[in-house]
């Protein structure tokens, strides 16, 4: 069962995608909040795999949330996807920088809404499309990382490969079926980057990945 806690300023959007996770049966939203202090303590109370979390609200912002989530050990089990108005505002690169697993638009289609929820229960970053594009435009006017380039030193050929296309925003069947390996060699592939590159997730892999300048736009 796929634990999720909704956290959202507007009635509205609670009481709609509950009513749509609640039909599923591997889905159970465990709570709700109105703002983020009090999800981050519903989060501590439930403890659930998925955090749907506005990224503008009272009190508690999306981003301030995301940031203490990832400094809190008895979270490191729970992904924050960022649920935003639009495909890409101002703050959602920082949501990314703070942790966040992935984004949402809140005008999603019930179909994507539920699959999403399920790539993020497993693991997978939630970068779409037009999102990974504007997060490489972002890219174009920032410095390289160099701090990262003793960890990208320790990466196998396949492992650089692996990474590239994460940050294409492929699955491990899509990265799989490009680099013509099973499934699970293409999962090992990216678990052993993220170890070395000591990332949280999918999401900050493909932060890494175009800081360090593994990736550059040109790549995707």
């Amino acid at each position: 069962m796929i634990r999720v806690l909704l956290v959202d300023d507007q009635p509205l959007i609670r009481s709609g995608f509950r009513a749509l996770l609640d039909l599923e049966d591997d889905i159970e939203v465990v709570a709700e909040a109105a703002d983020g202090k009090e999800g981050l303590s519903l989060a501590r109370r439930h403890l659930p795999d998925i955090a749907l979390v506005d990224i503008q609200m009272p009190v508690m912002d999306g981003i301030e949330v995301t940031r203490r989530v990832a400094a809190d050990p008895a979270l490191e089990r729970m992904h924050v996807v960022i649920l935003t108005n639009y495909g890409m505002d101002e703050y959602v690169f920082d949501a990314l920088r703070a942790g966040a697993a992935g984004f949402l638009v809140k005008d999603i289609l019930p179909e994507d809404l539920l699959h999403a929820v399920r790539v993020a229960a497993r693991g997978d970053a939630l970068l779409a499309p037009s999102i990974t594009r504007k997060l490489i435009n972002r890219y174009v006017t920032q410095p390289l990382n160099s701090g990262l380039d003793k960890a990208l030193e320790e990466l196998t050929n396949r492992e650089r490969e692996a990474v590239a296309l994460v940050a294409q925003g492929l699955s491990n069947d899509e990265i799989a079926g490009r680099m013509v390996i099973s499934p699970l060699t293409a999962k090992t592939h990216v678990n052993r980057a993220m170890t070395k590159l000591h990332a949280r997730d999918r999401a900050h892999l493909v932060v890494l990945a175009y800081e360090s300048g593994l990736v550059t736009p040109r790549d995707s």
